[in-house]
């Protein structure tokens, strides 16, 4: 008798082979997309999106652009979405590029020990004992000068520049370099990069950028209004002060003359006139709306004396309310139980060709702006989302001061550390931990690779180099051979390198774990009578 089939008709199902195939394959051809970019050589990948409103995106940030794939192979799925770039991205803020890599070549490799009749938890079992044997190979290596600030600081600019050297700020990285790590200096060991905004304006160069401290709010100040104010007492408001008119098109209002639309107006006026001298019982000298202010209460706020600040965008105002200690409010009758923002001066500051208000001496001290010129939005897009990588990686490094040389010195460590713990493996988990060397020493290839260099001369000058004891050799990009990485200044955050090695292994060792692809039916509309 004949087993009825259990999934729908639309519905299909891959087994054993095919479906281990299916996910290697997917994962394996995501891992080669971004290769490209990893590394100070690595190339750019223009996105465009199609449809309405098309928009351009030229970016070598991994994160970025495995976001903005649609991708329908499961297994590729997993290592873009809900696996690793996604957690590394907003855990440590770099090395996506390098977890998606290192996972692919894992992958890799499992396909080879899968292919010779190796069980994939016989696999699992090996890469696990790998994993744990490359973080303590790294931990034994890691340099932490937490103690001596002079040395912690030369760290973090070390840092921040191998960061920058792989982006498009690497022309300018001791200029961007140094303000990062000032910026994230500020925060005093916060990782909360909130206090720290960045504001992009096009014109002038990337070299012209800069750091301010306090906030920069993107607004014009308006007509007669006072154009510095110090000691401010500031009100961050979200409501609607646009009611002074009778809005014609809104309102039905039937009337037997016309002086009885004057009366209207003048009533509306007088609940407007009423609703800003509330605002002022607060005691402020500014008055920051997220909405329209008009001309009537401005023109009021302007005779008291209290600047008014309309339309400032919800990210902008959520962040003034924040450095300055205030809350926003919308309503105005209880002035003692409203909490209005402090701080010592706001004025006017021309950047390029337009004006700001500019927030000095802000009760959260560790506020700061970066203001990033540019040629273009692109170009400006594209310096932001470089810049929030360092930022991240500096603001983890502040709180776990461990770091590590960089330029495939890591991988060559664990390599090595991982190829003697095979030797006295028995069995057939060896096989998968020789395995997870070789996809270790992928990630120095591909560097060299990405430069242009002759990859397979280089890695076995690097192997040779780091037979001899303690050897700080990895590969230099610049001259193109083998190069001391202590002399070269080149470090990595000893985070980044744990979030890259466990996020990697936890991921191939996911996809390992299929033995079945089940695909759904369609769900189809029904048609009603």
């Amino acid at each position: 008798m004949a087993i009825e089939r259990i999934l729908k008709d639309d519905a299909s199902e891959e087994k054993g082979e095919r479906a281990r195939m299916a996910s290697f394959v997917g994962a394996m051809a995501i891992a080669d997309l971004v290769k490209t970019t990893l590394g100070p050589k690595g190339m750019d990948k223009i996105l465009q999106s199609t449809g309405r409103g098309q928009s351009v995106t030229v970016t070598n940030d991994g994160a970025t652009i495995l976001k903005s794939l649609h991708i329908d192979n499961p297994a590729a799925k997993v290592l873009v979405g809900i696996h690793i770039s996604k957690v590394q991205d907003d855990e440590v803020g770099d090395g996506t590029t390098s977890v998606v890599v290192l996972a692919g070549e894992l992958l890799r490799e499992a396909e080879k020990l899968v292919a010779s009749k190796i069980h994939p938890m016989t696999i699992i079992a090996g890469f696990r004992m790998a994993a744990e044997c490359a973080r303590e190979a790294l931990l034994k290596r890691v340099v932490d000068n937490k103690t001596n600030e002079e040395k912690f600081k030369m760290d973090l600019m070390k840092i921040a520049k191998t960061t920058l050297s792989s982006k498009i700020l690497s022309q300018d990285k001791e200029h961007f370099a140094k303000l990062a790590v000032d910026a994230v200096l500020r925060l005093k060991g916060s990782t909360n990069l909130e206090s720290i905004q960045i504001i992009k304006k096009p014109g002038g160069s990337l070299k012209d950028s800069f750091l301010d401290e306090g906030f920069i709010l993107d607004k014009k100040i308006g007509i007669g209004q006072p154009k510095r104010i110090e000691n401010a007492n500031i009100l961050v408001a979200n409501t609607a002060m646009d009611t002074d008119k009778v809005k014609i098109y809104g309102a039905r209002v039937r009337v037997d003359s016309m002086a009885k639309v004057a009366d209207i107006e003048a009533a509306e006026k007088q609940k407007m006139r009423e609703k800003v001298d509330k605002i002022l019982a607060h005691g402020i000298n500014c008055f920051v709306n997220r909405q329209l202010i008009y001309n009537f209460p401005e023109e009021l706020f302007a005779n008291a004396g209290v600047l008014a600040i309309e339309h400032a965008d919800f990210d902008g105002i959520e962040r003034l309310a924040l450095v300055t200690g205030g809350e926003i409010a919308s309503t105005f009758d209880n002035p003692e139980s409203v909490k209005l923002g402090h701080c010592k001066l706001i004025e006017e500051i021309m950047i390029g060709e337009d004006k700001l208000i500019k927030f000095s001496g802000v009760e959260m001290g560790q506020a700061c702006t970066v203001v990033l010129r540019g040629a273009s939005h692109h170009v400006l897009d594209e310096a932001e989302r470089s810049l929030h990588d360092a930022l991240c990686v500096l603001s983890q490094t502040v709180n776990d001061s461990r770091v590590l040389f960089g330029g495939g010195w890591p991988e060559m460590v664990m390599a090595k550390a991982v190829d003697e713990l095979a030797r006295t493996t028995p069995g057939k988990r060896s096989h998968a931990i020789e395995a997870f060397s070789k996809a270790l020493v992928a990630i120095p290839t591909t560097i060299a690779d990405n430069a242009g260099l002759d990859s397979a001369e280089l890695v076995a000058r690097l192997r040779a180099e780091h037979n001899k004891e303690e050897s700080n050799a990895g590969i230099d990009v610049i001259s193109g051979s083998v190069g001391d990485m202590s002399e070269l200044g080149i470090s990595e955050a000893f985070k980044v390198k744990q979030a890259v090695l466990l996020s990697a292994t936890e991921a191939a060792e996911m996809i390992l774990r299929v033995d079945e692809i089940i695909t759904c039916a369609p769900r189809r509309r029904e048609d009603r009578m």
